[in-house]
């Protein structure tokens, strides 16, 4: 996906944003790994020290979420974004040299490898791109990488106890300072939703504090409960809009892709609004909406979606519109791998001269 934008100011970062960015000093190439439980801001620090330091990157500022994503395709993510030609997979040898050549002639980059999950896969990619002009920056709950410089992103304030959001400062501690929880419930007091202390009171009932095993890194209580008590007041759009985001592959999809993909016609509108003021969705580009990851595993447990209607949407999106490639190119990526874990030679034919019509294989 294309760079977020420049994050609002948020609170409590001063001090690590000005450490990173001496990190990336004129004359560096480091890699550094923001490290983190979900949801403690380690993408919008990573955002916020791109456009700080944009000016030192004469060849530019990019973003990609790698999630598990197999080397291979990771340097075929990257190949597409700098204008390099797939082939076939017997050329994967001089795909690299032109990627390499690619990233050279661009001069000095700034690239971010968003929601890192697979440490073996991210260290072949780093290998195999050794020695180039680039400050590289992965985000990750967890990081066991050698030859990268670890940076711990926890929740801004939590050490000196104090509240990032006043409104909601009741909620600090049940909440555990995490910054996308109290975002969320700030912004559902806010908007009059619910008072801070009738929430305060509903998390607590609901065993907020209670001590329990969590099933995933992106199992945090305090999303999963928030998410629960928004479900039923969202509406049946709402629902649908989450469901279909909680399911996608792909990253960030339109308003009208996921009105389509949600079924929701003429509500999806409204319904995507109130989502929208209660930062149940996220926007990392205008007019593009997502989840994070935490919500998204929250709704993911409690719904269904048939992936390969995702799937056929978006190839024949790409088919009808080419040009949307820079844009839509997760889903490409996401229909690339429904292809193979399913087998589907129909589809694997299908996304082949697609390949073939954007010019890159």
């Amino acid at each position: 996906m294309a760079f977020p934008p420049r994050p609002e100011p948020f609170r409590g970062r001063a001090a690590e944003l000005g450490t990173l960015a001496a990190a990336c000093r004129p004359g560096a190439n480091p890699r550094l790994a923001l490290v983190g439980t979900g949801g403690s801001g380690k993408s919008t620090l990573a955002a916020a020290l791109g456009h700080r330091v944009s000016a030192r990157y004469r060849g530019g500022i990019e973003w990609f979420r790698v999630g598990r994503w197999d080397h291979r395709t990771l340097l075929d993510m990257l190949a597409i974004r700098m204008k390099v030609r797939l082939g076939g997979m017997r050329e994967r040898d001089r795909r690299l040299r032109e990627l390499r050549r690619a990233i050279e002639g661009r001069g000095r980059m700034f690239i971010v490898l968003d929601n890192h999950e697979n440490d073996r896969e991210t260290a072949r990619l780093l290998t195999l791109l050794d020695g180039l002009p680039v400050c590289w920056v992965i985000t990750a709950r967890r990081c066991l990488l050698s030859g990268v410089s670890v940076f711990p992103v926890v929740a801004p304030l939590s050490t000196s106890r104090r509240s990032p959001f006043p409104r909601v400062a009741e909620l600090t501690d049940v909440l555990r300072w995490n910054p996308l929880a109290l975002d969320v419930a700030n912004a559902l007091c806010e908007t009059g939703a619910v008072t801070a202390h009738a929430l305060r009171a509903w998390l607590v009932g609901q065993g907020v504090l209670r001590v329990a095993p969590l099933a995933h890194e992106d199992d945090l209580p305090e999303l999963r409960l928030l998410v629960r008590w928004a479900w039923p007041r969202v509406g049946g759009a709402g629902r649908r809009l989450l469901t279909a985001l909680a399911h996608l592959e792909g990253d960030h999809v339109d308003a009208d892709a996921l009105a389509a993909l949600a079924r929701t016609g003429r509500a999806s509108r409204a319904g995507l609004a109130r989502l929208v003021r209660w930062h149940l969705v996220q926007q990392p580009l205008p007019g593009r909406y997502a989840l994070h990851a935490t919500i998204r595993h929250a709704i993911e447990g409690r719904t269904r979606f048939d992936p390969a209607r995702a799937v056929a949407y978006f190839v024949s999106l790409l088919e009808r519109h080419p040009d949307r490639l820079d844009f839509e190119q997760t889903h490409l990526f996401a229909a690339m791998n429904h292809a193979h874990i399913t087998s589907d030679l129909g589809l694997a034919l299908r996304l082949e001269t697609l390949l073939e019509r954007l010019g890159l294989a």
